[in-house]
């Protein structure tokens, strides 16, 4: 070939969602099984006019209604085309080539995806065999080449949570060496404590949240910054002049307009997740609360094997893994109590002795 490829662009390895998901039930992704109430979304429907679709996005209106959602002001938040498009404007606004960026392993892969692509060093964190992770050790691999550390909270997969004092450590510790800390709470509300207070007050923190998790609007690509408001003007510089589309940015407005809708979500989740956990105690699987949207359950038979078999026999996706830390589990996203029900009836079948 005789054209430039980026190197680092070039040596990426990428493994992308399966597709053909429409039409089966959703237990992979950690999305909502079955979405937003049809009579609500119907009305926003109603609401995309043909002039509505030629104009270019103005997120302005939703970030001042966002910023009082979450009690901050407009200059703490921005945003971005989901959560994952925050990510890779913050490393490149933050990181530098051929420094590094650390985060616990395994995690959500669009961190280590983003150094590859960005040429950074990724600095893995291993959890320990009981699916624990040690703070020392996160604190341990902070050195002065850092730029970035990386907190899930709670963290997908293992759903593992951090203490007000855990992360002060943290925190400490970046601000000794110059990196930032980003705190992703993709799964907040399934997991109520948040450390927003310290992306508000601390100079070196960020918190990024989505409207693909419990607001059910994956499909439309939103996620937001929260930062103070110097981090926030240095991700501006970086950020694409329309990054957020209209129709996400109306949806999740009108989201806001109905926190009573917001609380239903809330409660049918975790309504769904205590049955689900129930009932498989009853049998006696090995499960765990992530704290998110989702659990991990120890199949009676070989994890790989049920996840293939329910896809096959029965159209209900889960996520399995390949590593050795969680090769005995399957990830199962969590929804209502009558879409945990189509899950536990095909699983109980796929998965009797």
């Amino acid at each position: 070939m005789n054209y430039h490829v980026n190197e680092y662009i070039k040596n990426t390895v990428r493994v992308f969602p399966m597709q053909n998901r429409y039409g089966m039930h959703r237990y992979d992704m950690n999305e909502n099984p079955e979405g937003l109430p049809k009579e609500f979304v119907d009305s926003v429907l109603k609401e995309i006019t043909p002039e509505f679709l030629a104009i270019y996005p103005e997120p302005d209106r939703f970030l001042h209604k966002y910023a009082k959602f979450i009690g901050a002001e407009y200059e703490n938040v921005l945003t971005t085309n989901g959560s994952d498009m925050a990510i890779r404007y913050l490393l490149e606004t933050f990181g530098e080539v051929g420094k590094e960026v650390v985060t616990v392993d395994p995690s959500f892969e669009m961190y280590w995806v983003n150094c590859c692509i960005l040429g950074y060093k990724h600095v893995p964190v291993a959890y320990e065999p009981d699916l624990t992770i040690k703070i020392e050790n996160i604190l341990n691999a902070i050195h002065d080449n850092t730029r970035i550390v990386v907190l899930l909270n709670p963290n997908n997969p293992v759903g593992n949570v951090y203490t007000e004092e855990e992360l002060q450590q943290v925190i400490a510790r970046a601000k000794e060496v110059g990196a930032i800390v980003i705190i992703d709470e993709a799964y907040h509300y399934f997991y109520p404590n948040t450390f927003i207070e310290h992306a508000l007050k601390d100079e070196n923190v960020v918190v990024l949240r989505t409207f693909s998790k419990l607001f059910s609007i994956a499909a439309c690509r939103l996620g937001v910054i929260i930062s103070n408001p110097e981090i926030i003007h240095y991700v501006k510089n970086a950020r694409l002049t329309f990054d957020a589309n209209s129709i996400a940015l109306l949806f999740a407005e009108r989201i806001l307009d109905h926190p009573e809708m917001v609380d239903e979500l809330i409660r049918i989740e975790k309504e769904g997740k205590a049955y689900t956990l129930e009932e498989l105690q009853k049998k006696g699987y090995e499960c765990r609360d992530c704290r998110g949207n989702f659990i991990f359950i120890k199949p009676h038979h070989n994890a790989k094997e049920i996840s293939e078999r329910l896809e096959e026999e029965k159209q209900v996706l889960v996520h399995p893994y390949g590593n050795e830390l969680l090769k005995d589990y399957l990830r199962v996203s969590v929804g209502s109590k009558k879409a945990m029900q189509i899950f536990l009836d095909a699983f109980f079948q796929v998965d009797a002795d």
